[in-house]
């Protein structure tokens, strides 16, 4: 061991490296931005005058957590404008909804979003129940997936949305039995209100990433993916504050930016992404992925299946998703992609999805040979049996939203009865993915805003499978695909570090960067049910403390 002494010294509790040579410390050493040494008592032997020493106090050190798939600007927006991420029921929406209104009577619009589609029958709110709260001013409120959103009339009335106003190609309108549009816009229907909103000012823009960033230091979060890099939907892109905070010197974490694919557009866009990957990467944002959404959600009978919905009585719908680029397009796109260097990042949701990225992760191997692109797909709610082996041979990369792998009301209600017993059973097949071999390439993502971005919310429900405050009584969901603890925090470690390239972070091991969290417990040593309880005490990016809890 080199004796020059460390800068920063955490001692005396368990350290949870992730490293499976080194297994379980006691102590770490921090010299210039990287770890030095991972061990016991003789780690002790590296602290000078200068050193900082951390008491753990029997409190466990973890590496970093890495978000690998998250919209931080779009979260840090919402937290600033009418949140609902908090609620659960419809009242409380619209009285939430009301007081945003009553504090903001200059806002030209009410927007932000965040509500549940379990909290309404159908996931379906109507603009009824918001003109009864506003009916003034437009009201605009994507729902916690962004795949839809709940207008008021004036919204409606603004954007020239009637019962002759044609569904989009890539959208729907709800309306009801006369055709009149009823207040919910599924998917590409966004687009004919979202684009009325007034912008979201560069200084607003960076002040939300900046807010972002804040929450996910104080979460263990230190390295993440921001899943849509680019002009989607209601989101605004979030380049320009990145590079408002890069210049400040403003951003702590490292983070991996997946440019947007515009899904009507095709190949000619592929020389823009390039020229765009080496324009805006800067610092510690490298905009190295492309973010293709090949499907939309179940919940809306959007995501892309094998076979057909259900309907309501159990009978075949003759609906079975939007796939949002054409397969054998989709197979050329990544090929060329995965050619130039790219990774490709793939919203696919419904098994069809699934089946049509793999098929394109297969023809990009099979013609450029294995590169060291790291394609992932993202949310994989249901997957063929078929399919789960192919990870591994194909070395595609299973990003998981564990937090949604749990019976509550948008499972039990808008999907279970619409997938049918068969395919529900093949939602979110953590445990297989494991099985077959891909445990290196399993990495986790939040997805926030659209879930909750607290890794041990998550962690929870990959070990238990049922929500934090999942009610007594509440059943296992799917008890076979439960993983370990340390499975988990794999995910959310080292595997999101392998899907970002970013090889010298992801496990406590000496040479690589000193991105840690201290957190106030060991979860290991208490029942799985108390895992989402564990608090984040200390974050450190590069050494560098970039949180410490208030109690800390």
């Amino acid at each position: 061991m080199s004796h020059s002494h460390a800068d920063l010294v955490l001692t005396g509790g368990p350290v949870h490296t992730v490293d499976p040579v080194l297994g379980r410390a006691t102590s770490v050493a921090v010299r210039d931005g990287r770890i030095a040494a991972v061990g016991h008592d003789e780690v002790r032997e590296l602290i000078g005058p200068g050193t900082e020493v951390v008491d753990l106090a029997g409190k466990m050190l973890l590496p970093g957590f890495q978000d690998a798939h998250v919209h931080p600007l779009v979260a840090g927006v919402e937290l600033g404008q009418c949140h609902l991420a908090e609620a659960h029921e419809a009242g409380d929406y619209l009285r939430l909804v009301r007081a945003y209104a009553d504090g903001h009577p200059g806002a030209e619009w009410i927007t932000g979003g965040g509500w549940s589609l379990g909290a309404f029958p159908g996931g379906t709110p109507t603009a009824a129940l918001l003109d009864g709260v506003v009916g003034d001013r437009p009201v605009f409120l994507p729902n916690r997936d962004h795949h839809g959103a709940w207008v008021n009339s004036r919204a409606l009335e603004l954007a020239g949305i009637t019962r002759d106003t044609p569904d989009p190609a890539d959208g729907r309108i709800e309306r009801d039995a006369d055709g009149n549009p009823t207040g919910m816009l599924q998917e590409g229907a966004l687009h004919l209100v979202d684009r009325l909103l007034p912008p979201v000012t560069a200084a607003e823009r960076a002040a939300a990433l900046l807010r972002a960033q804040g929450v996910l230091h104080s979460l263990g979060v230190t390295a993440w993916q921001d899943a849509i890099v680019g002009d989607y939907a209601n989101m605004t892109d979030p380049v320009s504050a990145y590079h408002a905070l890069i210049a400040d010197g403003l951003l702590t974490a490292r983070v991996v930016g997946a440019l947007w694919w515009d899904r009507d557009r095709g190949a000619e866009q592929i020389p823009e992404l390039v020229e765009r990957r080496a324009a805006v990467s800067r610092g510690r944002f490298r905009a190295t992925s492309v973010k293709i959404m090949q499907d939309g959600i179940a919940e809306n009978g959007t995501a892309a299946l094998l076979g057909s919905y259900l309907t309501a009585c159990g009978c075949a719908s003759g609906n079975s998703g939007i796939s949002f680029v054409d397969p054998a397009a989709l197979a050329k796109h990544v090929t060329e992609l995965d050619a130039l260097g790219f990774q490709v990042h793939f919203h696919a949701l419904g098994d069809r999805a699934v089946r049509e990225a793999l098929d394109a992760v297969a023809a990009a191997r099979s013609v450029n040979g294995f590169r060291d692109t790291r394609h992932h797909l993202a949310h994989l709610q249901v997957v063929h049996p078929d399919d789960v082996a192919r990870f591994r041979v194909l070395g595609a990369t299973a990003t998981v939203q564990a937090l949604w792998a749990a019976h509550e009301r948008q499972m039990d209600e808008l999907t279970v009865p619409f997938l049918g017993p068969e395919r529900a059973a093949l939602q979110y097949p953590f445990g297989d993915l494991l099985r077959s071999g891909a445990t290196l390439a399993v990495a986790a993502g939040s997805d926030w805003p659209v879930s909750s971005p607290d890794p041990f919310q998550a962690l929870h429900v990959a070990v238990n499978r049922r929500t934090p405050d999942a009610p007594e009584g509440t059943p296992v969901f799917l008890p076979e695909q439960r993983v370990d603890l340390a499975a988990a925090i794999a995910a959310y470690t080292a595997g999101s570090a392998y899907a970002n390239h970013l090889d010298d972070t992801g496990t406590v091991t000496p040479g690589k960067l000193a991105d840690l969290v201290v957190v106030d417990r060991d979860p290991f040593a208490g029942p799985p049910e108390r895992i989402a309880a564990t608090r984040v005490l200390q974050t450190f990016v590069g050494g560098v403390r970039v949180y410490a809890a208030p109690d800390a």
